[in-house]
This record gives C-alpha cells, structure tokens and sequence, in this order.
C-alpha cells in the first residue's frame, strides 16, 4: 500500500466534486493526492486514430487542468497525475489496492433518491480492499458541519471500522456517532406490546455492548467525541436518517464468495444509494 488518497477522474461534475474532496482528505492526511484517468480499452467500436488522439489530449488536458488547481486550493500538497488504459473498474479497483483511500465520484438525483451508482463506482466499492468513499456532486465537502455517523453490527467482527472511524474524526477533530439498530425477535409475538420494559431491557442490553467495544477506542482516542446509539428499526432506514444532517457516513463491507461479481450486503447498499452525504465504504474480514 502506497500512502496516498486516489481519485478517479472522468471530467463528470460529479468526479470533479470527488477530487475536491479528496484533495481536502490528502491534506488532513498528509500524504500525496493522485489523479487517475482511465480510458477505457478496448474500445467498441474501434476508435479512429485522430478521434483516439483527440481524447488523448483532453484526457491529459483534464488531468493538468485539475492538478493545477488542486495545487492552488492546497499549496505544498503533492499531485500526482496517471493515465491508465483497460477496463474502468479492473483500473480503478486496482489503483484502490493501492491506495489509503480512494475517492469516487457518483451520480445523485436528489436528497429522497440519493446516488445512481454505475456499475463501475460498484465494482470498486465491492472489490477493493482498502477503503473507497463515494462523492455526489452535490456533496459537502471534506470540512462541512455535522457528525460523523456508523453503523455498527456489534454482533459481527469491526475492528477495521473502527480504526477507520476513529482516525478520520481525529484528524477533523469532528464528533463521531455511532449507531446500532435492532428490531425484537419475532418470537417475542406481543409480549413487547402488553409490557414495553421488554424492549427497554434488550436496547440498554445491546447499548452496554456497543459501549464495552468502543471503550478500548475511546481510551485510545481520548481527544475524540464519540457516543454511542442502539435504535429500533431497519439498519438501513436509521443510518439513511442520520445520515441526512451528517458530513460523512461510514458503513462496513464483509467479504463474502459469491458466483459473479462483487457483493454489498443490503444496509451497505441502501446507504450508498441513499444517502445525501459522502459514504466510506470500509471492507472487513
């Protein structure tokens, strides 16, 4: 792993906005930022030489263009620019190997409908094995108000997740919230009905156990704000809604064989589709 931040780059507005914002994360991490172009290949149908040429040139003019004014927004940051050739999602999963972090940028169509995430910005995010954050055009920058939210299974191994979220609320010095929703066994039938102390019981249950797992990470973070939240409802609904006041939201991915392609569980993949916010998308074992 190179320490760098990588950002895809396209010309779309919505790339445009992801390489503001990780220009703003290489800054806060002190490490180069890396512009990456890929032109696809092969191409179908064959491209003529002086078209090939021609989008050759305003690859390359992309690149400069957005380097420069990287450099002017961030004087003394390191830029570094690469043209690739292949297949988008192979070049860019690749180039997120690679990398600390990897910026994309992704289509949004609203704050009720949220991302349109194409098959490349997909691929990536279910892939790679570092962490990929996705950047609607509309999306607020690396320093805009507002927590820090994840979503936390506390049944499940996180401790990548919680690295990840900790160092970034450091390095912002923004109040990190963490989240766990849960929903009563159906073999409680109306029991929760007929006596409500029943599912008070389960949250502050659930609520000591997210508590004893961020306790070795708050001692070790001590400077860092961060609570801790179990709420009832679908995983997916509650981290939408937080998400909606949030400056980024960061969402776990665990590794899972499946026959074709990449995976996102569903709550990963509610949230990148739906949330207003910039997501991580922090792979686990």
């Amino acid at each position: 792993m190179t320490a760098q931040v990588t950002v895809g780059l396209d010309g779309s507005k919505e790339s445009l906005a992801a390489v503001g914002w990780a220009a703003t994360a290489a800054v806060l991490r002190q490490v180069p930022l890396r512009l990456v172009h890929v032109e696809e290949w092969p191409n179908t149908p064959e491209v003529p030489p002086p078209y090939a040429r021609t989008l050759a040139e305003r690859a390359e003019s992309l690149l400069q263009d957005e380097a420069d004014r990287v450099r002017k927004d961030h004087p003394g940051l390191e830029v570094l620019t690469e043209r690739a050739g292949g297949r988008a999602a192979d070049e860019l999963t690749a180039a997120a190997n690679e990398a600390d972090l990897t910026v994309l940028g992704s289509r949004g169509l609203g704050g009720v409908r949220g991302f349109v995430v194409g098959s490349v910005s997909l691929t990536v995010v279910g892939s790679a094995r570092r962490p990929v954050v996705l950047v609607r055009a509309e999306g607020a920058p690396a320093t805009s108000e507002g927590d820090i939210v994840v979503g936390v299974d506390i049944y499940h191994p996180c401790e990548a997740l919680l690295a990840f979220s900790f160092n970034e609320a450091a390095r912002r010095g923004t109040p990190l919230r963490f989240l766990h929703s849960w929903t009563l066994p159906a073999s409680y039938g109306y029991a929760a009905v007929v006596d409500p102390g029943i599912g008070e019981e389960l949250g502050g249950h659930l609520l000591g156990g997210l508590d004893d797992l961020l306790e070795p990470w708050q001692k070790r973070y001590a400077g860092v704000d961060a609570a801790a939240m179990t709420m009832v409802g679908p995983p997916a609904y509650q981290l939408v809604e937080a998400a909606q006041n949030a400056q980024l939201v960061i969402v776990g991915r665990r590794s899972r064989k499946v026959p074709i392609g990449p995976h996102l569980g569903h709550v990963a993949h509610a949230v990148i589709h739906h949330s207003p916010a910039p997501v991580a998308v922090v792979p686990l074992m």
